[in-house]
């Protein structure tokens, strides 16, 4: 079972959100706890729980990200990775990018 806390020191990942994310959070803060997620979709689940309107952003109906939302383990994509079935340790930042255009 992972519990979802904002900010704040608890063990687990660490998940860091831009701003515009933020706000469909519900939080002030960029940077919200997941405690012991098993892997990186683990951690995604673990905010679907608490924040469906962010989960929409992030991954599609089938629970897959999302081709403008790049998420990043230790500055690596994890697509480049194992996906959504990458392994996260213990006190792990996982980075959320989403896409940006415009001109």
């Amino acid at each position: 079972m992972t519990e979802l806390s904002h900010g704040g020191s608890v063990a687990g990942v660490v998940i860091q959100l831009p701003t515009a994310l933020a706000e469909l959070a519900s939080s002030k803060t960029v940077e919200l706890a997941v405690a012991f997620p098993a892997d990186v979709g683990d951690a995604l689940d673990a905010l679907a729980a608490s924040f469906p309107l962010l989960e929409r952003r992030l991954r599609d109906e089938t629970g897959a990200l999302r081709r403008y939302v790049n998420v990043y383990l230790g500055g690596v994509d994890v697509r480049s990775l194992s996906g959504l079935r990458t392994p996260v340790a213990d006190g792990a930042v996982l980075q959320i990018v989403p896409s940006v255009a415009g001109g």
